[in-house]
This record gives C-alpha cells, sequence and structure tokens, in this order.
C-alpha cells in the first residue's frame, strides 16, 4: 500500500452513464490482455470468505470495472493511481444511497491478478454491507457474479498462472498444516512448473532436432550425428523423469494426509489410544469387547503435517454378523494405511520376556495384510507397534521386555504407554511425528515432488512416449519422432502449456534452414 488518498470531492456526482452502457471519462487498460479476455464479461465476487469478520473483500474483474470503480466510489479523474488505497463512501450506482465506507484499490490490467482492469473494495464485514455492496455491483452494466474459481481461471488464460501454479493456489487456501501450507506456497511459486518448463523445453529441442533431420537430412544440411545427440536428450531426461515419479507419492500423501490405522485385538484399548490422541471422547470406551464396530476417522494434525486417524473394531472371530462386518472393514482399512499402529495390551503378555516378543510377534503376523506379513522383517516406516496399559507391568518386567524388544531384528519401533495414566504417551507422539515425517518428506528440502495423481498420470505417458522414440530410432523415425512429440503433449497437459508454433522457432533459431 503506497498512501491512503481521503479526498471525496467527486462524490455524489451523478453521471447518466452509470444507469446504461458503460463509459467513463478513463478507459479501460486491457489492451495488454490476450485476445478474448478483453471482451470478457466482467465479474464480481466476496473474495475474503463469508461470515462476519472485521474487513471483507470483494473483487470486481474485467473491463466493466473502472465503470464500477466511478459509479460507485465516485472516482472519476482519470485513471486513479493503481495499487493505491482510496478511502471513500461506497454508494449504490443507482439510488447514490451511501451503503459503507471503506478502501479502494486500482488494478488496471494487464499488472492485475486476472491480467485484466480490476477493483477491490475493502469494506466492514457485516452481512448486511456485503450483501448491499454486492447487490450494487450486479446493477453496473456489464457486471455479473463470478462463478467458482473464475478469478483464478481468468489468471490462467491471461498467462499469469499455469496449472500447476493455480493447484499450488489452491492448495494453499485449503491447507490446514504447516507442512501444507509450505508445500502449496512452494508451488504456487513456480518450482514445480519451472521443472517441468525445463523438461519440456528439452523435449522441444529433441522435438525440432529429429523433424529437422527428417526434412533436410538429404540436403545435407544438417550435422552427423545429431540423432546421436537426441539420444542422449532422451536417456537424461527419462533417468531425471524416473528419480522424479520414485518419490513414494509423499507430496501427494502431505497434501491429502496420512492415512493412519489403529488395529489390534479387542479391548485392548484402540479407542482410549484415539481419545487420547484427539483430546476429546471421539470415540466410546467400554470394559465390553468388540463395542467399536464401525471406522471412527478424525483428522490430527501431528507436527504441523496431517494425519487422518481411523479407529477400528476388534481383530476376532464372531458369530455376530455385525461384528463380522466390522472386523473386514477393519482388515481392509489396514491394508490402505500408510502407518498401522498395531495395539496390544500388555496384561495379555507372558511374564517371560522371551515369550513376550515371540507372542508379539504372532500378534502383529495375525494384524498385518499377508502381503505385509516378512519372515524376518517387518515394515518399520509403515508400522509402529503400542502397548498399551504399561501401568500394569511392574518396571522390572518393562526393562526386561523393552531389552528383549531391542535385540530381535527386524522388529517394528516399540512404545510403552499407558491411556489411563498418560505415561509414555509424549515419547509416542515424538515416534509417530517421525514416522508421520518420513512419510511426506520435508516440502521445503530437496526437488519439488509430485502433489497430484494427475501429474503423475501425465508424466507416466510422458516417460512411455519417450520409450517410443527409443524403440522405433533405427525403424521408423517418423514413429519415433511421434513418440516425442506425445512426450511433450503429457508434459504440457500438467502446466496447460503446449504449442507447436514454439517446435518451429527453435527449427530455424537452431539450425538456420536455407541460410
Amino acid at each position: 500500500m503506497e498512501n491512503i488518498d481521503q479526498s471525496e470531492s467527486t462524490e455524489g456526482a451523478t453521471d447518466s452513464s452509470c444507469r446504461g452502457t458503460p463509459t467513463c471519462r478513463f478507459l479501460s487498460t486491457c489492451e495488454g490482455v490476450p485476445f478474448g479476455l478483453a471482451d470478457a464479461e466482467s465479474i464480481f465476487a466476496l473474495s475474503s470468505g463469508h461470515g462476519r469478520c472485521g474487513v471483507a473483500v470483494v473483487r470486481a474483474s474485467g473491463p466493466a470495472s473502472a465503470t464500477a470503480l466511478r459509479c460507485m466510489a465516485g472516482v472519476s479523474r482519470s485513471p486513479p493511481p493503481p495499487r493505491t488505497a482510496l478511502l471513500r463512501s461506497i454508494r449504490d450506482p443507482i439510488s447514490k444511497e451511501v451503503l459503507d465506507r471503506g478502501l479502494v484499490f486500482w488494478f488496471p490490467g494487464p499488472h492485475s491478478f486476472t491480467g485484466e482492469d480490476s477493483v477491490e473494495f475493502h469494506i466492514h464485514g457485516g452481512p448486511a454491507v456485503i450483501t448491499a455492496v454486492l447487490q450494487a455491483l450486479g446493477s453496473v452494466p456489464g457486471m455479473r457474479p463470478a462463478e467458482a474459481g473464475e478469478f483464478t481461471r481468468r489468471a490462467f488464460q491471461a498467462g499469469k498462472l499455469d496449472l500447476t501454479e493455480v493447484e499450488g493456489l489452491g492448495d494453499l487456501i485449503h491447507a490446514e498444516t504447516e507442512a501444507q501450507r509450505r508445500q502449496a506456497l512452494r508451488q504456487m511459486s513456480g518450482e514445480l512448473g519451472h521443472l517441468y518448463q525445463d523438461w519440456t523445453h528439452r523435449l522441444k529441442r529433441c522435438l525440432a532436432h529429429v523433424e529437422a533431420f527428417i526434412d533436410f537430412s538429404e540436403d545435407e544440411l544438417i550435422e552427423d550425428g545429431v540423432l546421436n545427440q537426441v539420444d542422449r536428450w532422451v536417456c537424461d531426461l527419462q533417468a531425471e523423469m524416473e528419480r522424479h515419479l520414485k518419490d513414494e507419492r509423499r507430496g501427494e500423501r502431505l497434501r491429502s494426509g496420512v492415512q493412519v490405522v489403529i488395529a489390534g485385538a479387542t479391548n485392548a484399548g484402540k479407542s482410549s489410544l484415539l481419545n487420547t490422541l484427539c483430546q476429546r471422547p471421539a470415540a466410546i470406551v467400554s470394559p465390553i469387547a468388540g463395542t467399536t464396530r464401525d471406522i471412527v476417522e478424525t483428522a490430527l494434525d501431528i507436527g504441523g503435517f496431517p494425519v487422518l486417524l481411523s479407529d477400528t473394531a476388534g481383530l476376532r472371530e464372531s458369530p455376530d454378523l455385525v461384528e463380522r462386518e466390522g472386523v473386514r472393514r477393519a482388515r481392509e482399512r489396514v491394508e490402505q494405511a500408510d502407518l498401522t499402529l498395531v495395539v496390544a495390551d500388555c496384561a495379555d503378555l507372558p511374564s517371560d520376556a522371551q515369550q513376550a516378543a515371540a507372542f508379539l510377534q504372532e500378534h502383529l503376523r495375525s494384524v498385518l495384510p499377508p502381503q505385509e506379513q516378512p519372515e524376518t522383517v517387518f515394515p518399520a516406516d509403515r508400522l509402529l507397534l503400542v502397548l498399551n496399559k504399561m501401568d500394569l507391568l511392574p518396571e522390572e518386567q518393562r526393562l526386561e521386555l523393552d531389552g528383549e524388544l531391542r535385540q530381535v531384528s527386524g522388529f517394528p519401533p516399540v512404545c510403552l504407554i499407558s491411556c489411563h495414566t498418560k505415561e509414555g504417551v509424549h515419547d509416542f507422539l515424538t515416534v509417530l511425528h517421525s514416522s508421520v515425517k518420513t512419510l511426506c518428506g520435508d516440502p521445503l528440502s530437496g526437488a519439488p515432488t509430485l502433489t497430484q495423481a494427475r501429474h503423475r498420470a501425465h508424466l507416466q505417458q510422458c516417460f512411455a512416449a519417450m520409450a517410443q522414440y527409443q524403440r522405433y530410432r533405427d525403424l521408423d523415425l517418423a514413429l519415433a519422432a511421434e513418440g516425442v512429440r506425445l512426450a511433450l503433449t503429457s508434459l504440457g497437459r500438467i502446466t496447460g502449456r503446449v504449442g507447436a508454433e514454439e517446435i518451429l522457432d527453435i527449427i530455424f533459431k537452431d539450425f538456420c534452414i536455407g541460410k
């Protein structure tokens, strides 16, 4: 904000143009906007979210924004200073009734979020004020309410954002944890888009060289070894994409939340653990075995990482049809889990430490799905063993058990806790946070990660298309070139930018054909 202009010498001036076709002393500045946007309808919407608040922001974009600014804020000079706060009385353009008093900002295109002329009204956030200003904007000729996401769509169409940046903006708006905010902000700033743009540029160069070789090699205008250079470029790109795809879905997991499932036998304290982590009675706790029948879910923030925690039915054979369905759902959820918390009751353990370790190994195998039951090593990054009711064990037995479990090769991390006394819960949360962080990765370090299933699908198509180039390179160069073209198209679908004209530009720039 540069300054606040409080002058209102033109306020209240009546102009019949506000009731007819939109004319204005200062014209729309949409000349720099891509073709098609300058003639678009003007849109408006509440941008700051619904509900009572101190300040609400109403945004308008399009050629009629200048008319709205003049008719509703009494701005008649040509034009007002851009990005400067103007303190004005906001008036109804028809009746001239004062609706509110607030700040007005003018953003001439193309230097605005949408690339169009835009105006923002910063008004008081009461529902009546917001409704009155929105109704007033609706009476301005050429204005209509915006559809969901339409401001961002216009920014994309104007070339202000690519699709990855659009998705990053959406993720930032919906981010609920610190790690989600960091990842979304990094993507919105363009890091992921820049990576894909770099790959796109290199693929265009590959395609340009192959097509130039096809068209001009017989005229001896193309150097020998051009295709060998393309081969190296394609191999390098494949290696980079393969590393990018082998990210264990960390970015997608961070975006949607880590699926953590609590599983184990009946009455082990699974629901008590859920309530302890939620710090509220989210699930019913009862000494009656089989109390939990269905999945109980709750969203948590574990050290800045999003977690969707699920409590499940106790795993046992039962004649009850409803309980059997609950057990089936529990096993299904364990198969889908990113991290499984296998809960065991310390009171059920044999007093001998070695026998207790063997008992727990069998317990783990009874909980895990068959494909995750190893001969010797349990998946330590996807599994935590939680021994509940540690307050029932004598101190000496605890120490013996802990020492024995540490010596068992391939055993997952073990946490002794008491949901009743809360002993050991802090240490368990530390281990849980470490596991969740490993599953999500650090959103600020290393190369940007995939955040959408859409990105992964297009990249896999791109990778397969480059394999087509290698398969047909010595058999049919036209089909090989088509593989590169398909790879380029798949990659362009991620950012939303694909252009054949740029291929021709590279051909003539790199080879100077006919010079």
